[in-house]
């Protein structure tokens, strides 16, 4: 019996540490699913080596060396995630072609409930938020992995130097070298704060222009849009590597290529610490609406300054426990009486 209770206490202590294991993981891969599955990994290990833990450190410390080491094997191929705009120029409208890429070149959303633990610390839930928003994870991946790890203990985790080095099996003086360097890495992008704008909880004026949105966006209302987007504004569509800038480039687009898009659903999702949207498209053979993005929004001093549209939904609209089809109002008014 009481090893019974051991085994399921340690299932316990162990799934304690899972929303922010898979945080970690996320920042170090950049992938959603590869998170996951090295989470999933370190559990794993962490189970069948628990033996030979000695309780030298803390249960917590302990995990974080396994998941570690995890991500570093998984990174060794030298895999960088990106977004369309770190490989290549934006396209103009007129030239417009939707070429996709391999999943593994992504960056790739991740709904915060899977990422963001629940911290009593409003600086500190602020911090965890900034640092799963998408140029900040596209930042990331610039650096090599052991200086990615270090920059997230020590900056995002605010671990101690000592502790890091003691994680990494290395000395303190080249924790806080790699911390430097990975520093500069980050200041010279200049775009990996670019949406610390987007306040938590989101301030009435952010509030209004997301109302703003979804309202011209389900009108598909290009003259509404314009009026929220920045002139800069950004819209990129992973997995394709098409990426356009500025308002007349992106409500063109919509207006053409995207033209099916009209008479659109968006539900409310949150995503990278930032506004996002489950869109669903009308479905003309079946009626109702079928999933076409999950959006992310980046917001700047009152207006949308990026527009993420991440298209494969058979993969992104259960990561977010998403249906994978809307019935038309009328059906749902039918059904309701």
């Amino acid at each position: 019996m009481g090893n019974g209770t051991a085994t399921a206490d340690l299932d316990v202590a162990l799934e304690k540490h899972r929303t922010e294991l898979t945080g970690y993981c996320y920042r170090m891969l950049g992938s959603s699913f590869e998170a996951e599955d090295a989470v999933q990994d370190t559990l794993v290990r962490a189970w069948r080596n628990y033996e030979k833990f000695e309780g030298r450190s803390s249960l917590r410390s302990w995990l974080y060396r396994i998941a570690t080491n995890v991500c570093l094997d998984m990174l060794s191929a030298g895999s960088k995630r990106a977004r369309p705009m770190d490989l290549s120029e934006a396209t103009p409208l007129a030239q417009a072609a939707l070429n996709p890429r391999p999943d593994h070149t992504w960056l790739e959303p991740m709904p915060d409930a899977r990422v963001l633990p629940a911290v009593a610390d409003p600086a500190e839930a602020a911090v965890a938020k900034e640092s799963v928003r998408l140029a900040f994870m596209a930042a990331l991946q610039q650096l090599p992995p052991k200086q990615r790890a270090v920059l997230i203990l020590r900056e995002v985790l605010a671990w101690k130097a000592s502790e890091v080095a003691e994680l990494l099996e290395t000395s303190v003086a080249s924790v806080n070298s790699a911390l430097q360097r990975a520093r500069a890495t980050l200041a010279e992008r200049s775009d990996a704060g670019a949406e610390g704008a987007v306040s938590d909880p989101l301030d009435e004026e952010q509030q209004r222009l997301l109302e703003r949105y979804v309202k011209a966006f389900e009108g598909y209302d290009m003259t509404a849009l314009t009026a929220l987007l920045h002139e800069d504004a950004i819209m990129t569509m992973p997995p394709f590597d098409l990426w356009l800038r500025g308002t007349a480039d992106i409500t063109g687009f919509m207006l053409t290529i995207g033209a099916s898009c009209a008479g659109s659903r968006l539900v409310p999702v949150q995503a990278n610490g930032l506004p996002a949207f489950a869109h669903y498209k009308p479905d003309p053979e079946n009626g109702g609406f079928t999933p076409w993005a999950v959006q992310v929004l980046e917001i700047s001093a009152g207006r949308i300054t990026g527009f993420h549209c991440f298209l494969d939904t058979q993969r992104w609209f259960p990561l977010f426990d998403l249906p994978l089809r809307l019935e038309a109002e009328a059906d749902q008014a039918q059904q309701g009486d």
